[in-house]
Formats: C-alpha cells, structure tokens, sequence
C-alpha cells in the first residue's frame, strides 16, 4: 500500500490526528509510570517482616491497673508467661517490647566506634528476657542466639544508666551498614549512639530479616537490634505463636488466662501480624489500586477517541470511498487503509509517550526518590497501545470497507 496518500490525507486534515496522537502519549506517559509504581508498591507490602509463620503470631498487650514494684512486676510477668505457654497450641511466647510493622515504638541510634561525629544508624530497638528469635521463628545467618545468661534486668526507676546488656543479635541489613564489605560481624562491637560514654555491645549473632516497627520502605526499615533485657512495666506486650489454625481459640484462651492471673484488674488487647500488616501497608494498597483504576480509565478513554475519531473520518470520507470502490478498490483495501493510517497516528503517539514517560519517571526520581523505570515497562506500553490502536480501529474501518461503491453516484 502507498503510504504518500495517507500522509496527504492527514495533513490535510491533521487536527484531529494531532489530538489523537497526543491523547495515546499522554496516556503512555501515563501509564507507564503508574503501574511501575503499583509494582513497586505491592513489592514494598509483600516484604517478608522476618517473623515465619505470620499468620500463627498474635501480640497480646496487658496494662495492669496495679502497677506494683519492680520485683512484683518482674514476677508477674513470669507468672502470665507460663500461663500462655499452658495453653494448647501454643508452640512459643516471649514478651516484647515492641513488634515489627506496627508503627509504634522504639529506636535507638547505633555507631560501629565511639568517635565524635561519626554517623550513627538509626535502629529498631527490639527486646525481652525471652527468645524472640524462637517465638517469631527468626533465621539465623550467623553466631547464635541470645541466651538465659544474657539477660539484664533493669528497673527503670532506680537502675544506673550504665546497666546494660553486653551481648546483642542484629539484623543482616544492619551488620552490612555498621561494617560494610565485613565477612562477618558476629565478636564486633557495636555502640549505643557516640562518646566515650556510649553503652557498648558485642554482636553474638545475625538474623537474615528483621523490619522495624515503621516498615520503612527505605533500607533502615530493615535496621533492626534484639536486646536481652528484662524490665518492669505496668504495662507489657506478650507475643505468642500458635499451631496452624489455632490462633483464634488461642487468643480467647489466652484472654482468659491472663484475666484470671490479674484478677480482673487488667486491660488486654490483642492484634494479630496479619492485622498489623493489613494496617502499615493500607496505604499502599489504596494507590495501587487507585492507579489501576487511572490506568483502565485512560485505555478505555483513549480507545474511545480512537473510535470516535475514525468514524468522522470515515463519515466525512464516505463519498470518497464509494468512488474508490467504483474504481475497483476492494473492501481489504480500505480495511486496509483505515488500519494502516491509524497504525501511522498511533506510533507517533506511542514514540512521543516513551519520551514522555521517561521524562516523568526522571521528575518522579528527582523529587521523589522512586526507583527508575525499567525498559521492560515501555515496550510493553508501546505494544498496548499500538494493540489498543488497531482494535479500536477495526469497528469503524469495518464499516468503511462495506460501503457501496453505488454511494458514488449520489449526490452530495
């Protein structure tokens, strides 16, 4: 087929070509970058926390109405550990200070020296007088995990400040950022913030993955500590992991266990990961879902043009056809045309949308810290749309093709 007819075509009607051309790059632009970043999104939310087995794991809160002195505290807080761990199904329990995704709790600053100035790390400060690498089935990757001997107990009213423990367990992520290049950091010591009176601590061992309560998308969420201290509160965090399938029977056992062991005079929450997942990733999940909805919106808009264009076109070229078809043009040969004009229009959309779209993934780098948008994501686009193209095409080039050519003989 000639392509210089289309072209004269066009130009002389290139109004409502520009408009389509330009409504597909935009749209590519568009797309593009929108559903990288649900990609990215749903990649940030499906993250692992390093707790195995998260939907057997419950966090129970407990604030006791009588606060009681530290000991008593200390006492009770054994005495309501070994009532959960009497409770069928119950395969592990630790109290915790805090736990991962759950957007409260503690951080702490941590330096690989004492030197003045040097940068610190800020990290997820978990810990327990129990083993939290057993009850949140934690992968040891290096050294071993923290021991009965380890344990400090601190009371935080009357305890010296420089009470505290001497052997910690750390994140993967957090070793390769205090020691970078290190083979291992298992005997390397570790400071609480800088200053010759920083606390130190020796790392006994490494787990794979551990996310900080924030779940921070950016790699300190990944910075986490588990220290062996037992202190006193009024009110305390127990974490429990269940058989399979026996969290809820569990969790209304261990309600009444811990009722009974206070004699009523407690308040006791309780909140599962899955929960603590659901609510640190709801944001996420909403604009990926919002992008989706954008995307389909724009395809299904930019099929509409398309449509609508190509069916003035073919009412404003309906006589033109009809003396086409009386010269001998067959129907294939305007399906032809039509498809093949569209086709025309359509790349220099898709070309003007690939540039567009990586202008826009720069703007979104620049100012916004996202991850660069892969090839991959642009030819699939270009192929969209150009699919997009000739399927919102072929209606009205259909009924181009079957025009009589006795439509020429009619008068204007």
């Amino acid at each position: 087929m000639e392509i210089r007819p289309i072209l004269s075509a066009l130009l002389r009607s290139k109004t409502g070509a520009i408009l389509v051309a330009l409504q597909v790059a935009i749209s590519l632009a568009i797309l593009t970058n929108a559903l990288h970043i649900v990609n990215v999104r749903q990649a940030v939310a499906a993250r692992p926390s390093g707790i195995a087995d998260e939907a057997n794991v419950v966090h129970i809160k407990v604030r006791h109405l009588v606060e009681g002195s530290h000991q008593e505290q200390l006492a009770r807080q054994q005495a309501e550990t070994r009532a959960l761990r009497a409770i069928g199904g119950v395969l592990s329990t630790a109290f915790a200070n805090q736990a991962p995704m759950s957007q409260s709790g503690w951080t702490t600053g941590l330096t690989a020296s004492r030197t003045a100035g040097n940068d610190s790390s800020p990290t997820s400060m978990y810990y327990s007088g129990d083993s939290l690498v057993k009850t949140w089935g934690l992968t040891l990757v290096e050294g071993r995990d923290l021991a009965p001997a380890d344990v400090v107990e601190i009371d935080g009213k009357t305890s010296p400040d420089d009470l505290f423990p001497k052997s910690v367990v750390i994140t993967r992520a957090l070793a390769g950022k205090l020691w970078p290049g290190a083979s291992q950091a298992v005997g390397k010591t570790l400071y609480f913030g800088n200053g010759d009176d920083a606390n130190a601590a020796t790392v006994v061992g490494v787990v794979d993955a551990l996310q900080s309560q924030n779940a921070e998308v950016a790699t300190r969420g990944g910075f986490a500590l588990i220290a062996p201290i037992r202190q006193s509160f009024a009110s305390i965090m127990y974490t429990v992991r269940t058989e399979p399938g026996q969290l809820e029977r569990v969790m209304k056992e261990a309600e009444a266990a811990l009722r009974a062991n206070s004699g009523g005079r407690a308040i006791i929450k309780m909140k599962t990961v899955a929960e603590d997942r659901k609510e640190r990733y709801r944001a996420d999940v909403a604009l990926s879902w919002m992008l989706i909805a954008v995307s389909v919106l724009l395809l299904l808009i930019t099929a509409s043009g398309i449509v609508g264009m190509a069916s003035l076109w073919v009412t404003q070229r309906r006589k033109q056809i009809g003396v086409r078809r009386a010269l001998g043009a067959r129907r294939i040969d305007i399906l032809r045309y039509f498809i093949t004009e569209n086709f025309m229009i359509t790349s220099v959309g898709v070309l003007c949308g690939v540039l567009a779209s990586v202008a826009l993934n720069q703007l979104l780098v620049s100012q916004l810290d996202m991850a660069r948008l892969p090839i991959a994501y642009l030819v699939v686009g270009a192929g969209v749309f150009w699919a997009l193209g000739v399927a919102a095409v072929a209606g009205p080039a259909y009924r181009a093709a079957s025009i009589s050519p006795a439509t020429a003989t009619r008068s204007a």
